[in-house]
Order: C-alpha cells, then structure tokens, then sequence
C-alpha cells in the first residue's frame, strides 16, 4: 500500500507523492494521520528561511489513530489499533545520558538532526512528517493518547500549548503572583499567556507589533492577558509599570525574525528576573542590546528549546477542560492540495493577516482511509 504524502523537494515546491507505508515489526507502527498543525518553523521550511540540502515529508504536530503496531511497541506506548495519539517531535533512545536525566531534546542518538518532520525522505520509510496520510513510527517514538472529548484537529494545539506551558511556566518556574510579559501574539504566545494565568499570574501581558499582530493581540485578553500591547503605538516598559506597578518577574520572547525584540525583554525583565528566549532570530543582529543590563539586572537567561512530556500531558488536560478558547482560533484548514498555498499565507505572503493556526488534514482532498 501507497500513502500520498508532501515532500518539500526544494524551498516552495512541495510535491504529491505516492510512498509505500511499511510492514511494521515488533517495535515499530504507523499512524493514520488526521490531522497536523503548523508553526512558524513550516512556513520557514517553505519559503527557504530555514533551508535543508535534502527533500523531506514536513510536518511535525501530528495527531492520528494508530494503524498498525508491533506487540513489542503497543505495551511500551500503551496503545492498540485505532487509539488516537498525538506524536512528540522529538525522538528518544531512552537510555543515554540526557534521555535518562529527561532531557531528551539532547538524545545522543536523535537529538536535533532526526526530529519528525525534518528527515530525508531517502532514509526508509520515508513517511517520516505529517504531511502524509500515514506515518511512519519509529521505536524511538514518543506517543501520548488524546483525550476523547478532543477531537483531532483541536488536539494538535498539543503542541503549542505545550511549549506555553513549558516555556512560560516549568522553565522559568514561574509562581502565583508572578508579571509575565509576553512577546509575540502567535498561537505560541497566546499558549504561554494561558499558561501563566493558569499557574496564578497576577498579572500577564502580551505585545505584539503592527497591523498584522492588532488581530492577534484582539484575541489575548480571551487567553489570559491582562494587558495588551502594540509595541509601535506605545512603549511596552512603560505600559507594564503603569499596569502592574513594576517589571516583569517572567519574561517570554516567542517572537520570530525580530532582531530588537532581544532588547526589549531585557528592559521589561525587573533586576533578579528572568528571560526565556524561544522565538529564533534569523540574524545575528541584536539592535539595541547592552549586554551590562543582563549584569547589572543580574538576570537570568535561559535558551527553551521544544516541549517535555509532562507538559504535553498537560496541555491535552488544558485543552479537555475548555477553560480557554483555544478551539475557537482563526484557523485554516486544508487537504495536502492546498498545503503549499497556506504555508505561504502564513509566511505573511498573501495581501491579508494569516489564521493564528494553520492545519493540514490529510484526508481533506479526497480518499477514505482503509
């Protein structure tokens, strides 16, 4: 059996193809995808901001069913037939030093080089993202059953959500009482705001910059901001000190391609504070920077690279309990014919504000699952 699957061949030619799913062993499976969300390092992919010299099957917010599974694999995921999942982006081999220690974003074997959705497609089976009606799971996977009352399009804001949880609340260890500022209205920001909240920010703000961002920033108070800010209509330390009476103790930068943005988490951050940097820079420029600050403030700077799987578990609890309207986004669902279409619109290509979440669904475009 063929599965019809997108491979990114070069930047922006994304092409249908027909690869064979594979027999699974004992330790391995294959997940009928039915739905996989899109962040910012899709649409990178896409136009070339984030270049590979391999073509590949994108995708790596998969939520599925499971459509076969060695015996070996269903009782070290928990899982059977027709389970729905949600797949992490990271592999683990359980057994090195960082994967013991649960830090498996650094596996020895895996790590970075090997992520879902960012594998050539020359290495068998090649069904290794989710732009794929199947897909391929490899002993080293991490799996996590999704709640019945999500249904898969909702469930993969697992992803997200999950990285609010763990950049907003479990790295910087953020506490009842805390000021957040976040920065960056995306799907990512709006998901640490919530995150925040939830772990008993007095106070949490959320900027963004520009008319593209006005929509987004609409939408914060919804998911636990108490103050929103347009950073060019008005300056975000001097709003955050009238608000809540003093800086920041948690800091988030989430934002993407923002060089400045460096600077202004280190003003909004109080002496003792901490900031966690998520979004990627794409330049080495830093405008506005005084890297004295970071002494002087005696702050703490922490790099958040992915998600765990604690916060995963939480954020499909968070997402069950419906305390947030997270299934309510401005989202844009398509089929795999009309990938390449959203992927630009959400690179900021098309001539209006593109949906907070994208997500492709495989099936959308004809076929039924077997």
């Amino acid at each position: 059996m063929a599965a019809d699957a997108l491979v990114l061949e070069r930047p922006r030619r994304l092409v249908r193809r027909a690869i064979d799913v594979p027999d699974v062993g004992p330790d391995d499976g294959v997940l009928r995808v039915e739905a996989c969300g899109l962040c910012g390092t899709d649409h990178e992919q896409y136009t070339g901001d984030l270049p590979a010299s391999f073509a590949f099957v994108p995708g790596h917010e998969t939520v599925g069913t499971i459509e076969t599974v060695g015996e070996r694999a269903a009782g070290r995921w928990g899982v059977a037939p027709g389970d729905r999942v949600a797949l992490e982006v990271f592999q683990s081999c359980r057994v090195c030093g960082p994967c013991a220690a649960g830090d498996y974003r650094r596996c020895l074997v895996h790590g970075i080089g090997d992520m879902y959705g960012f594998v050539p497609v020359e290495k068998p089976p090649g069904l290794w993202g989710g732009y794929a009606r199947f897909q391929y799971l490899s002993p080293d996977s991490l799996l996590h059953r999704v709640p019945p009352a999500l249904d898969p399009v909702a469930a993969t804001v697992f992803n997200p959500l999950g990285a609010g949880i763990r950049w907003g609340v479990t790295l910087p260890g953020t506490r009842a009482g805390d000021v957040v500022a976040v920065m960056g209205p995306g799907i990512r920001g709006l998901s640490t705001a919530a995150a925040a909240k939830e772990a008993g920010a007095e106070a949490v703000m959320v900027t963004g910059r520009g008319e593209r961002d006005r929509p987004r920033l609409s939408l914060a108070k919804r998911f636990g901001a108490d103050l929103v800010v347009d950073v060019e209509e008005e300056d975000p330390v001097s709003a955050l000190s009238k608000a809540a009476g003093r800086l920041a103790d948690v800091v988030v930068d989430v934002t993407a391609k923002s060089p400045a943005a460096l600077a202004q988490a280190i003003a909004l951050a109080r002496p003792g504070g901490t900031v966690v940097l998520a979004g990627t820079r794409g330049s080495g420029e830093t405008p506005g920077f005084w890297p004295d600050l970071i002494v002087y403030k005696e702050l703490r700077i922490l790099g958040a690279l992915g998600v765990d799987s604690t916060s995963y578990e939480q954020a499909l609890q968070m997402l069950v309990s419906r305390r947030y309207p997270f299934a309510e986004l401005p989202r844009r669902r398509v089929g795999l014919d009309e990938a390449a279409g959203l992927l630009a619109e959400m690179a900021g290509e098309g001539s209006s504000a593109p949906p907070v979440h994208g997500v492709i669904e495989p099936w959308a475009d004809g076929g039924t699952p077997p």
